[in-house]
């Protein structure tokens, strides 16, 4: 596996981050392991409420630490889902994410929009980590950490991997 990314501004503050990597699954298989509750706790987040549906908001609490409620925009089975969080406020993002067959491989586009620029490093490491675990995941069929995590806390192990790739991916002279 590598993570491919890129980072681009949207204006003066406010930028994407894009990562992508092609996992050794099939699409339906990889659909899952990003819109199953049960699936989404063994690599980047605990999911409760409505199931991921158009419409649908669930609360989640990410390995990193993010927490709060996610509306699902956009859910078009097994290829495209548009989420938002932190919706109204200063904060709001959207989460694009696509999933392409390639054979027997699928490859998973996520593309982040709305966050600080000043900070696209951090972003594009976290979601290098997350990117990685899920293919740990969907290689084992297993979760990839048995360390416990929060919304106060992250998940110890999640953290070290993010704060190597977060000191590769900052801006020279930082």
């Amino acid at each position: 596996m590598t993570v491919t990314t890129s980072t681009r501004p949207l204006d003066d503050t406010r930028g994407v981050v894009r990562v992508e990597d092609v996992y050794d699954t099939d699409l339906a298989d990889l659909w899952d392991a990003c819109t199953r509750p049960e699936r989404l706790a063994r690599w980047i987040a605990r999911v409760e409420g409505d199931d991921l549906h158009e419409g649908g908001t669930v609360q989640a609490v990410f390995t990193s630490s993010w927490s709060g409620a996610v509306l699902v925009e956009t859910c078009e089975a097994p290829t495209h889902l548009r989420l938002l969080s932190d919706v109204g406020t200063d904060e709001e993002t959207v989460v694009e994410v696509w999933l392409t067959a390639e054979g027997d491989r699928t490859r998973l586009v996520v593309e982040e929009r709305g966050l600080p620029l000043t900070g696209l490093h951090h972003y594009v490491a976290g979601w290098s980590v997350h990117l990685e675990d899920l293919g740990r995941a969907v290689a084992t069929d297993a979760p990839v950490y048995d360390e416990p995590w929060s919304a106060e806390q992250p998940c110890a192990s999640w953290h070290a991997r993010w704060r190597e790739l977060s000191d590769r991916h900052a801006p020279t002279g930082s």
